[in-house]
């Protein structure tokens, strides 16, 4: 197969792609795979680092508000199609896959434009933009959260789940957490606010930090590179206990998961992938300023199912969060259903679900 894929601004909709052409790669090693992005986005660095060749094309997104860069957008999406319509022909996709932000929208217009196969993948509770309006012109649209099924046209949306779940489902237990400084034998919470951490998280982690001093568990609190060294050199990281570890980032997240009892961290569609693959017990704080308030929306399919608990950032004091830690961390039965609760709602074989869709189109 040879297989195009575009998706970038955000981990959410890289990892998801990356883990595909992993998946790819194992079921078809002579397999030849295509990244198409942006210089700006994230995935300028985390595709070719994944040894993926990248193309990339110049775009950006529409202002939510009247703007005159609008009419630069508009101009930059004409040519980004004509630009993508060249990288199509050249390479010569079988398919071409979209896993959302911006960028894909050229690409992926510009595939079914030349009557390429073409699907998206929406990770989230909420259509994105891009999603909504490339949903008109593809072949099929994988889709991880039932209720999404609404905002895209009927007969054309498959659940698949996430396929960044079938890439951490089977890491096993592997005792990473003692280079951290952390006692392997003990429970371990992990309070992580995403890869660009989160201040609201961060500043009230870090004022409950006394709170866990006599705690029979351990933190492990992953601030985001962006905001460690403000956060460290505050007073209140100077005495924290010594069952409270803060590292700035953690370089492989999913390989230290399976040590780890429970975690409290956003909603976003990457993570509650990869916390159902492995089943882990959860208090997510849905970030408020993401797009239709899709992670709230995110964070109640797994509430729902008795697989985390809600705690909403407005409400969030260093007293309420720890108390709702404590109470997770002082139930290892309550902590073992939610566990098994998770692993319910996951989708482990995500990949090989949206590998059956593709070689499916492919061949009409």
């Amino acid at each position: 197969m040879r297989l195009l894929i575009s998706g970038g601004g955000t981990g959410g909709h890289i990892y998801p792609a990356l883990a595909l052409v992993e998946a790819l790669k194992k079921r078809d090693p002579k397999a030849k795979v295509l990244y198409v992005g942006t210089k700006r986005g994230l995935e300028s660095k985390i595709v070719p680092d994944a040894g993926i060749p990248l193309k990339t094309i110049e775009i950006q997104g529409f202002k939510r508000s009247l703007s005159l860069e609008n009419f630069k957008t508009v101009y930059l999406f004409l040519k980004s199609v004509k630009d993508s319509k060249k990288i199509i022909r050249d390479f010569k996709p079988d398919v071409v896959v979209g896993t959302g932000g911006y960028v894909c929208g050229s690409v992926v217009y510009a595939a079914a434009k030349l009557n390429i196969p073409t699907l998206i993948h929406e990770q989230n509770s909420v259509s994105g933009i891009t999603n909504k309006f490339l949903s008109r012109y593809v072949n099929k649209i994988g889709i991880c959260f039932p209720d999404v099924k609404q905002d895209f046209p009927k007969g054309k949306v498959i659940f698949t789940g996430n396929p960044r779940a079938q890439q951490v489902a089977g890491i096993k237990p592997n005792q990473t957490l003692e280079k951290y400084g952390l006692d392997p034998a003990r429970p371990t919470l992990l309070v992580f606010g995403g890869s660009r951490g989160a201040e609201k998280i961060n500043q009230t982690t870090l004022a409950a930090a006394q709170l866990f001093k006599d705690s029979q568990y351990q933190v492990l609190f992953v601030t985001g590179r962006v905001h460690y060294d403000k956060l460290i050199r505050q007073p209140e990281a100077k005495k924290v206990p010594a069952n409270f570890i803060i590292q700035p980032y953690i370089p492989d997240m999913p390989q230290i998961l399976p040590d780890i009892a429970a975690i409290v961290g956003r909603a976003g569609a990457t993570s509650l992938a990869e916390i159902t693959a492995i089943g882990i017990p959860s208090i997510l704080v849905p970030s408020p300023y993401v797009t239709n308030d899709h992670q709230t929306k995110n964070a109640l399919s797994l509430v729902n199912q008795k697989a985390a608990k809600l705690l909403k950032e407005e409400d969030m004091t260093a007293e309420r969060l720890f108390a709702d830690i404590d109470e997770l961390m002082s139930n290892k039965q309550l902590r073992d259903d939610m566990a098994n609760n998770a692993k319910k709602a996951g989708v482990p074989d995500a990949a090989d679900k949206l590998l059956d869709v593709l070689t499916d189109i492919s061949k009409k």
